[in-house]
């Protein structure tokens, strides 16, 4: 490989050159009908040890990407809202987000032990290959017009479920690091931090009753949060009464002992709309998603690159493993869970096909497993790889999915 500079560079210019490239190759990915975080994850393999070592993925870029991280979650939880959360698991839907989830959760828990990983490893591994993104299936299915069919709808309800699930599995086992306690020093702390999660649940859905009673009174609340923010003489003071209303669920969540994604996409979800103006909470998406998406978004999704080392890929066997088990898991999920919602061959195979994208919650998984020590590079290296083959394929499993219902229908 090419090692061009040895000496660590300046932030500014480590910026300029991760933005130009990550913005480039970016360009490039939906112009093939891929999401920009594919270029930009490729841009850090390029610029990072795998390929030319010129920018390192220092303390600075780190705190960075952290921040991409939070506006990432947010922008997540901001698509949707809390009446959609009870839609993804009412009724049929249940089965397709239930067995979405658990069967691809199993089977990468159960490689893990095949290959003679700890308990922390494997259920991280399941986790990952159990997810399915919001915010890259709600893309893919935008470019490919087909949101707001049937099976879009049913394929964003499961992914609604299945980042919920995951985020709060993920809060159970952060404190798993000591793999040598004894059975009853887990089941303590299971236990405890279950309750912890319970706890927070409830304060959740107190705040989630509240703000229903503040959207009955909408006629009176809306006029004076509205003549308040404009009273403000400050910029963007609603983007800040958002951000600042996320990170009060983030603190609680943190406090807690729980990581600080869990309260950022729930706050987020639990935002209540409805109290401010016509167009003012577009405006508030536009300016989080030009924040996150023109800036720290690619910053985030480079530095994964730059943490990933193609050299460090020599476990085929666990990389072959992972890639066939994530593919077909979910797509065995997903089909399963569609037959027993009673719907058609073609359907349920295409909205197991949709649920194969991993994407953003699959990666920001990884990164935290592998800043706490639960993984190393090498496997780290495997799920980056994963998360992006299961992106790129969707769409072609889609549009061979619609095609088999299309002709279903034809007939």
């Amino acid at each position: 490989m090419f090692h061009l500079i040895h000496s660590q560079l300046p932030l500014i210019f480590s910026l300029l050159i991760i933005l130009v490239v990550a913005k480039i190759l970016g360009e490039i990915a939906e112009r093939f009908g891929q999401p920009s975080m594919i270029g930009e994850v490729l841009a850090g393999v390029i610029l990072g040890p795998s390929l030319l070592n010129v920018v390192q993925n220092t303390g600075d870029l780190k705190v960075l990407a952290e921040l991409g991280v939070f506006l990432l979650i947010v922008m997540t939880g901001l698509e949707i809202e809390a009446e959609e959360i009870r839609n993804s698991i009412r009724g049929k839907n249940i089965w397709i987000a239930l067995l979405g989830f658990i069967i691809p959760f199993m089977s990468g828990t159960l490689t893990g032990y095949v290959f003679h990983f700890n308990n922390t490893f494997s259920i991280i591994l399941g986790l990952c290959i159990a997810i399915t993104a919001l915010p890259v299936s709600i893309r893919i299915l935008m470019d490919m017009g087909k949101l707001n069919t049937e099976v879009g709808r049913k394929i964003i309800s499961a992914a609604i479920f299945n980042d919920i699930v995951s985020l709060l599995v993920l809060g159970v086992i952060l404190d798993f690091t000591d793999e040598t306690k004894k059975l009853k020093d887990i089941v303590y702390s299971s236990a405890l931090i279950i309750g912890k999660i319970v706890i927070f649940i409830f304060f959740l859905m107190a705040a989630y009753y509240l703000f229903k009673l503040v959207k009955s009174k909408v006629g009176i609340v809306h006029p004076k949060v509205n003549a308040f923010l404009h009273y403000l003489k400050g910029k963007e003071s609603l983007f800040a009464f958002v951000i600042v209303f996320v990170l009060a669920f983030s603190s609680i969540a943190e406090a807690m002992g729980l990581h600080f994604i869990i309260g950022a996409f729930l706050g987020a979800i639990l935002l209540p709309r409805t109290i401010f103006a016509k167009g003012d909470f577009i405006k508030v998406k536009e300016s989080t998603s030009g924040i996150t998406m023109g800036f720290l978004s690619p910053v985030f999704f480079a530095t994964l690159g730059l943490s990933m080392n193609i050299t460090s890929l020599t476990n085929f066997p666990l990389l072959f493993m992972v890639l066939t088990v994530s593919f077909l898991s979910k797509i065995l999920g997903g089909y399963l869970g569609g037959r027993v919602a009673r719907l058609d061959r073609a359907t349920s195979i295409t909205i197991g096909m949709g649920m194969n994208a991993r994407g953003i919650i699959g990666l920001v998984i990884a990164n935290i497993a592998l800043q706490r020590g639960f993984i190393d590079i090498s496997v780290f290296s495997i799920l980056v790889l994963m998360a992006l083959l299961t992106t790129i394929f969707t769409p072609f499993f889609l549009s061979y999915g619609f095609h088999l219902i299309g002709r279903k229908t034809t007939r």
